[in-house]
């Protein structure tokens, strides 16, 4: 049985009765689906009541879907020599209305009977004061009604070329039933039996047949917590293996003594008294490279929360036990202020620190090279230019990598091959991620959070305007301006290549050049296409107080930090998702002055865009504008989760789900601290489903 169920779940889709060679292809191409495993994990996003018939007088605009019962009396194919629109006048008896396609023509002309009583389903629309249906699924009444099936009906995902072959919603739904009325009566479960009867889940084989043919609603809601259950928990089990197979791999250098370095420093040079949250975090990052186990872990805090100074402290403790350091940032903009923020607090210590990036002069780099391999220098920061193989450590002890979503996996492993020993690493993001998202993306990691702003900081006002305030917007940054602040002035730049955000941006300079004239004030300008030099030489004139406006794109999103900034003006607001319009506002209230951000939009708004001017406006966490960020955009493209394969979900939500997140992982780390290794029979479905998981293939394509 073990084998026939199995070679079920593989079988090629191409020979499930109704699909054949061509709607098969379709199928691959466009949905991914190529076995019978991998239909049957094609799930409805959602449900609607068949059981409710609409009589075409009733209908209204508002209504989501309807359902009809009645017969087409006529049909008109529209084109010329070719067909490209079908349109049907279908009749209940009393009211008429069109049904309209524009795919699939030749198919609906061909199989379409005048006088046979159909069921149709679909989205009204109201067209020159009428209704129609666009696309609707038609179905012969006395063939729905020789099936005994559920008043709940899926629908499914699809798309247009899917429907040109015939694959609406409703025929995969059909496709479903053929596959469950074939189904084995017997499946090997993927869950042990231990957490199903704790967990009161429903086997699989009921929670599949559940999921696309509900009986009722309590089933539907049982068989979706179940797949939701084992989507989330097989992640999570992943995960937390993997943390536990490194810890036993990877031995970590042992810090175990806070030192002379680390004491005179916090004692004598330290600029500022730390707050809570970061004495917490150190002591957590101190724990962990003291246990001889690697450390791994997340540092998250807010733009200003004082994330360098506890990474310039545990490199402190580094070098008290007779290691280097190493800190990595995504540009040069950001190294180098790294670098001239940490030699300046450094400067009364008897340490060598160096920078390294890609315009590093040769005869310094080699110079720096040679320092490195012999242990003179003992903390180097830089850019991807760490990563080179020749830059090689006498002994690294610890390897901060900062904006870590900006580096790929395979550029940060590189740095820890630096040394035979693994360092400790310690990634640091002032993007906030949401609590399920770290979960999933990082549960492989330890993570600190550090919420709590120095002292003396205030919170930034936000404030949103139309087009229509902009002199009323130009006369407050010519307040600031009298007060002794700067400003910064951000236009969108999607693509550094697209010619109208270039001609926006020029545009924008020139009218802010006309309003705020020489000598009396002087506006900067930088964008991607400038070269380095000239980048770096306009940032610098702007630190200096030499310039009182910067225009700039978006290169200013990471690695300034001027405390005489005190307004963030950014245009075109609407264009920007909350995630980076919280990190742009970030370069502004880094002094002690009451700092401001402008968000200047037009008046037609789509009600997201007005939801994100809401939120900046409302508030300054970075966690609260996170979640709002992922429900607005999901998990796809916050916080560079693109590059990871874990957000592609079959069933779970990562916004609605964190309930279950959270049971799922309690339970795998339980299941973990009796046996990290799972050898225990009772564990080895698990290994089963993990090493499915490993070569990405379906759960149920690849039953074990």
């Amino acid at each position: 049985m073990l084998m026939r169920s199995q070679n079920f779940f593989e079988s090629s889709i191409e020979y499930l009765k109704g699909v054949g060679p061509q709607r098969a292809e379709v199928l691959r191409s466009e949905l991914g689906i190529h076995t019978f495993g991998d239909l049957l994990r094609h799930y409805p996003f959602r449900y609607v009541d068949r059981s409710k018939f609409y009589a075409i007088s009733d209908i209204r605009e508002d209504l989501p879907f309807i359902q009809l019962k009645g017969k087409i009396i006529r049909i008109t194919p529209h084109g010329d020599k070719r067909t490209t629109r079908l349109s049907a006048v279908f009749t209940d008896g009393v009211g008429q209305l069109e049904l309209v396609w524009f795919q699939g023509v030749k198919w609906m002309k061909e199989n379409l009977k005048l006088g046979t009583e159909y069921i149709v389903f679909g989205k009204p629309n109201l067209f020159n004061g009428k209704f129609n249906i666009v696309h609707p699924e038609v179905e012969e009444s006395s063939k729905m009604e020789g099936q005994n099936g559920p008043s709940l009906a899926g629908v499914y995902a699809t798309t247009e070329k899917c429907k040109a072959r015939g694959l609406d919603s409703r025929a995969i739904l059909k496709l479903q039933r053929t596959i469950l009325s074939s189904m084995p009566l017997s499946i090997p479960e993927t869950l042990s039996l231990t957490i199903i009867q704790q967990k009161k889940l429903l086997p699989v084989r009921e929670a599949l047949i559940n999921i696309h043919i509900p009986t009722d609603d309590n089933l539907l809601s049982a068989a979706t917590y179940r797949l939701k259950f084992e989507e989330l928990f097989y992640i999570q089990l992943r995960l937390l293996k993997a943390k536990a197979v490194r810890t036993d791999q990877y031995k970590g250098k042992l810090i175990n003594k806070i030192g002379e370095r680390f004491n005179e420093f916090y004692h004598q040079h330290l600029p500022f008294e730390l707050t809570n949250a970061q004495k917490r975090v150190l002591k957590e990052i101190r724990a962990d490279m003291g246990t001889g186990k690697q450390m791994n872990r997340l540092l998250q805090g807010d733009v200003g929360s004082g994330k360098t100074m506890v990474a310039l402290l545990s490199m402190l403790m580094v070098l008290d036990n007779g290691y280097q350091a190493c800190l990595m940032a995504p540009t040069e903009i950001l190294a180098s202020q790294h670098f001239q923020s940490i030699a300046e607090q450094l400067q009364n210590m008897d340490l060598k620190i160096g920078l390294l990036t890609g315009s590093t002069k040769k005869s310094h780099r080699d110079f720096l090279l040679e320092e490195l391999k012999n242990g003179n220098l003992q903390i180097l920061i830089g850019t991807h230019a760490l990563i080179e193989d020749r830059v090689q450590f006498k002994n690294l002890g610890l390897v901060v990598i900062d904006e870590q979503h900006r580096f790929g996996v395979e550029q940060r492993a590189k740095l820890w091959m630096k040394d035979t020993e693994v360092p400790h690493v310690l990634v640091m993001t002032a993007t906030p991620i949401p609590r399920t998202l770290a979960m999933t993306l990082y549960g492989d990691l330890d993570t600190s959070v550090i919420d709590e702003l120095p002292p003396g900081r205030k919170s930034i006002k936000t404030i949103h305007r139309y087009e229509s305030n902009r002199l009323g917007v130009f006369g407050f940054m010519k307040e600031e301006i009298t007060k002794g602040r700067q400003i910064y002035v951000v236009y969108p730049l999607i693509e550094e290549s697209e010619k109208l955000d270039y001609t926006n941006l020029m545009y924008g300079f020139e009218s802010i050049c006309r309003e705020f004239p020489m000598p009396q004030y002087y506006v900067s300008i930088v964008h991607g296409r400038m070269k380095p030099a000239e980048k770096n030489a306009e940032m610098n004139r702007f630190k200096d107080h030499q310039t009182h406006i910067m225009v700039a794109t978006t290169v200013i999103e990471v690695g300034v930090n001027i405390p005489n900034a005190s307004m963030m003006v950014i245009e075109s607001a609407e264009r920007f998702g909350l995630s980076q319009l919280h990190q742009l506002r970030g370069r502004v209230g880094r002094g002690a002055e009451q700092s401001f951000c402008v968000l200047m939009t037009g008046r037609k708004l789509s009600n997201d865009a007005r939801l994100r001017m809401k939120t900046m406006c409302d508030t300054n966490d970075g966690f609260v504008i996170a979640e709002t960020d992922l429900k607005l955009r999901g998990p796809g493209d916050i916080a560079g989760t693109q590059q990871s394969g874990v957000v592609n979900l079959h069933i779970a939500d990562l916004v609605k789900d964190v309930a279950i997140m959270e049971e799922v992982r309690n339970i795998a780390s339980e299941i973990l601290q009796k046996d990290h290794q799972l050898i225990l029979p009772e564990h080895q479905i698990f290994n089963e489903q993990l090493s499915i998981l490993q070569n990405d293939k379906s759960y149920y394509s690849r039953v074990s």
